[in-house]
């Protein structure tokens, strides 16, 4: 018994120190395409992040794949530089103005939008609480949607998430 409950605690405290790799993570975008994320790591060099945003008064889901990359500053290892690409679709919402005779009125429009996606960003670690804050840049061209065409490259946010 005493070997099974020895055994026991070795296998937690040994589970524990390797487990500093983490798998998963969620968190918020706040930016142009505010949000929750969810990023799943397949290693420690890449992922998938899924993010469900809103924009233009409508509702975006994201797919991303991300690749990592540590040490790239000589100053700290907390601090990683993240890229990727990815698609999204879903639906914008605005206001349509029509003018008949001496009035205006206006009338809520709805369309479908899909597009493609670019991403680049710094994200920070920290070692004594399991979180990582971040600044990125996600270049998007949408089709359809309001505009049949439309390139936004400045779509900067922050970004937090708890990594378990």
């Amino acid at each position: 018994m005493i070997r099974f409950i020895l055994g026991a605690v070795f296998l937690l405290l040994t589970s524990s120190i390797l487990a500093q790799s983490f798998k998963q993570a969620v968190g918020i975008r706040a930016g142009l395409t505010a949000g929750f994320e969810y990023r799943v790591n397949t290693d420690e060099l890449n992922s998938y992040k899924f993010l469900v945003g809103s924009r233009e008064r409508g509702l975006i889901v994201h797919a991303l794949r991300e690749f990592h990359r540590y040490e790239l500053f000589e100053f700290t290892d907390q601090l990683n530089f993240v890229f990727g690409a990815g698609l999204h679709a879903g639906y914008e919402r605005w206001d349509q103005q029509y003018v008949s005779y001496n009035s205006v009125y206006y009338q809520t429009r709805t369309a479908f939008i899909a597009g493609l996606d670019g991403l680049a960003g710094l994200e920070y670690m920290f070692h004594e609480v399991p979180v990582l804050l971040g600044f990125e840049v996600k270049p998007y061209f949408d089709v359809f949607g309001k505009e049949m065409f439309d390139f936004q490259f400045f779509d900067f946010a922050f970004t937090a998430k708890y990594h378990f």
